[in-house]
C-alpha cells in the first residue's frame, strides 16, 4: 500500500509563503504524473498543479504564478511552494499521483494551509 505523508501546512498572513512537503512511500519518478490538491471546508477536492515527467507542469488559474509544484531527483518527495498566499488558499492540501486524470493512490490525512490575519 503507497503512502502519502504530506507537511508543511500551517497558519500564514495573507501575502505570505508556504513550502509544502509530500514524501511517497515509492520512487516518485515510477509515475509520470504527480499533483496538488485543495479542499476547502464545505467544497470539493479541487486539483491545483500538476507535474509531469519532472519538469512540465500546469497549474488551475487561481493559482497560477504563485505555486510552484516540484520535485527533485533521488528524493521520493512532492513539493509545493506557494506565496503570495490569499483567505481563499485556505484548504486542507493532499498530493497524489495522477493517471488517466485519477488520484491512483489512497490519499494521505493532508496539510492544513490557514491564510489570516
Amino acid at each position: 500500500q503507497v503512502q502519502l505523508v504530506e507537511s508543511g501546512g500551517g497558519l500564514v498572513q495573507p501575502g505570505g509563503s508556504l513550502r509544502l512537503s509530500c514524501a511517497a512511500s515509492i520512487n516518485i519518478f515510477s509515475i509520470r504524473t504527480w499533483g496538488w490538491y485543495r479542499q476547502a471546508p464545505g467544497k470539493q477536492r479541487d486539483l491545483v498543479a500538476t507535474i509531469t515527467d519532472g519538469s512540465s507542469t500546469n497549474y488551475a488559474d487561481s493559482v497560477k504564478g504563485r505555486f510552484t509544484i516540484s520535485s527533485r531527483n533521488g528524493e521520493n518527495t512532492v513539493y509545493l511552494q506557494m506565496s503570495s498566499l490569499k483567505p481563499d488558499d485556505t484548504a486542507v492540501y493532499y498530493c497524489n499521483a495522477i493517471n488517466l486524470g485519477a488520484p491512483m493512490y489512497r490519499w494521505g490525512q493532508g496539510t492544513q494551509v490557514t491564510v489570516s490575519s
